[in-house]
C-alpha cells in the first residue's frame, strides 16, 4: 500500500508542475479560476481589454482570515521567470490582501467565501505569458507556506492561430483516436530559428497531465507554421464525462439517486456508473463545474456542502493501480480526497468527497504503477466524443528574456 501510495503522490506531483491550480489546506475547498464568468474554457485573459480573472474560494469557517496574494510570471514550462523584473510585467503593488469575503448563510457546513480580481485598483498585469498567484495565511506568520495556487494565462493575439480536430487519424478512422491540426502565422512578429523561439502546447479539455508540448512543426513555410499528421497530436478520445448536480439538499436531482441526512451533514448518493461499452452522446461540460442552488441567489454563500458518494461497477479489482474520481474542480492537493476504494461485496470502486452545491461533471482515470495517467478500460474510447481542445503558441524574440504567449485558439470536436 505504502508504494501505491508514493505513486500516487508522484502522480499528482508532476500534475501540479504542469500548472494546475491547486489546494494545500484542508479547511479550503472550491477553488474557482475563470475569466469573465466563462467557466467551461480555461482561464485565459487577452492583454489590453476588459477581460476580468475571477479567483474564488471557501475556508470552512465564520473566522476570518488576513489571505494575502502574490503574483508571479512564469516561463512556459511554469518555472518562475528569473530573467525579467516584476515592474516588467506587473503594474502597480504586489501582495495585496484579500477584502472581498463574506459568511455563509443558512449553510449546515459553515465557510466563508473570499474573492479577488485582476486586474484591480491596487495591479494590473501589463505582460502576455503564464502566471500563477499564491494565496498565503498572513496570520499564521509565515508566508513560505501557500494555502492555494491558481494559474492562469494572458494572451496578446499576435499570431494567428489555427485549430481543426478529427477523427480520420494515421493510427486509425473513426475508432478511439482524434487527431489535432494546427497553423500559426506569425504575421509581424520576427521568427527566424523556429525550434528556439517557438513552444506550443496542446491540450485536451483544459487537462495538463495530457498536454502536448513542444511538438515540433511538420511544415515550414514563409511566415507561418503547420502541423499537419503530427503522431504527436493525436489524443485517445475517451469518453463522455459524467455529471450530476445537486440543487437542494432535501431531494435528488440531476444524477443523484437519493439524498441523505446525518444528523451533521447532508450525503448525495449519485447512481452508479456501470461500464460503458457503446457510445452514448451526453452533452456534459468536459470536467467543468457551476456553483449554484434552486434558489440561484448569492450562490457563492448560500450553497452548501454535502458528502457526493461515487460508485464505479467494475466488477473486479485493479491490483497494481489506483482508481480516481478527476474534473477540473478536483484541486485539492490531498492523495487520498479522490481516491476510489475496492468494495469486494458488489465489486465497485468508491469514493466520497466534500463538494459544494452546483453541477459537477467528472470522469474516473486509472493511475498505474509506471505513473501513467489513462481513463479506464469499463469507460471506453470513442471517436464520437465532443472533446474540447486548446492550442498555445509561445513566442522568445531574438534577445528576449522570457517567453511570452501570442497566440490561442480553442475548439470543440462536433
Amino acid at each position: 500500500m505504502l508504494n501505491k501510495l508514493f505513486t500516487l503522490l508522484l502522480v499528482l506531483t508532476a500534475l501540479q508542475a504542469q500548472g494546475r491550480s491547486r489546494v494545500y489546506t484542508p479547511e479550503v475547498k472550491t477553488l474557482q479560476v475563470v475569466v469573465n464568468q466563462d467557466w467551461l474554457s480555461p482561464p485565459v485573459m487577452r492583454l489590453g481589454t476588459a477581460d476580468v480573472l475571477h479567483v474564488s474560494f471557501d475556508e470552512l469557517s465564520h473566522n476570518y482570515r488576513r489571505y494575502v496574494y502574490h503574483l508571479e510570471h512564469c516561463e512556459a514550462d511554469w518555472q518562475p521567470s528569473a530573467d525579467i523584473f516584476e515592474s516588467d510585467w506587473l503594474v502597480g503593488f504586489n501582495d495585496n490582501t484579500i477584502d472581498d469575503y463574506d459568511n455563509s448563510l443558512n449553510t449546515t457546513v459553515l465557510y466563508t467565501h473570499y474573492s479577488l480580481q485582476i486586474p484591480n485598483d491596487r495591479c494590473r498585469l501589463k505582460m502576455s505569458g503564464n502566471y500563477r498567484l499564491t494565496v498565503y495565511d498572513e496570520q499564521e506568520g509565515s508566508l513560505d507556506e501557500p494555502v492555494l495556487t491558481a494559474e492562469f494565462r494572458v494572451v496578446e493575439p499576435l499570431m494567428n492561430v489555427g485549430l481543426s480536430v478529427t477523427t480520420n487519424t494515421d493510427v486509425d478512422f473513426n475508432l478511439s483516436h482524434q487527431q489535432v491540426s494546427m497553423t500559426a502565422v506569425y504575421n509581424s512578429l520576427q521568427v527566424t530559428h523556429e525550434e528556439e523561439q517557438l513552444w506550443t502546447v496542446v491540450t485536451q479539455n483544459g487537462r495538463e497531465d495530457t498536454q502536448v508540448a513542444g511538438t515540433r512543426p511538420t511544415t515550414l513555410q514563409l511566415g507561418k507554421a503547420q502541423w499537419e499528421h503530427c503522431r504527436d497530436l493525436i489524443f485517445d478520445a475517451g469518453n463522455e464525462y459524467h455529471k450530476f448536480e445537486v440543487l437542494d439538499v432535501s431531494h435528488p436531482t440531476l444524477g443523484i439517486d437519493r439524498m441523505r441526512w446525518d444528523g451533521s451533514n447532508y450525503h448525495a448518493f449519485l447512481f452508479a456508473n456501470e461500464p460503458r461499452r457503446h457510445y452514448v452522446y451526453d452533452e456534459d461540460a468536459n470536467g467543468a463545474f457551476y456553483i449554484r442552488n434552486s434558489d440561484n441567489i448569492e450562490n457563492d454563500r448560500t450553497c452548501d456542502y454535502v458528502y457526493v458518494n461515487y460508485k464505479l461497477l467494475t466488477g473486479h479489482e485493479y491490483p497494481d493501480a489506483h482508481i480516481v474520481v478527476d474534473g477540473q474542480w478536483a484541486t485539492d492537493d490531498n492523495a487520498d480526497t479522490y481516491l476510489m476504494t475496492y468494495d469486494e461485496t458488489d465489486r465497485s470502486y468508491n469514493a466520497r468527497i466534500l463538494q459544494k452545491q452546483g453541477y459537477y461533471s467528472y470522469q474516473y482515470l486509472l493511475l498505474t504503477a509506471d505513473g501513467r495517467v489513462r481513463p479506464i478500460p469499463e469507460e471506453g474510447s470513442f471517436f464520437q466524443t465532443e472533446n474540447r481542445y486548446q492550442a498555445y503558441v509561445y513566442y522568445k524574440g531574438t534577445g528576449a528574456r522570457t517567453w511570452r504567449l501570442v497566440g490561442y485558439q480553442q475548439v470543440t470536436l462536433k
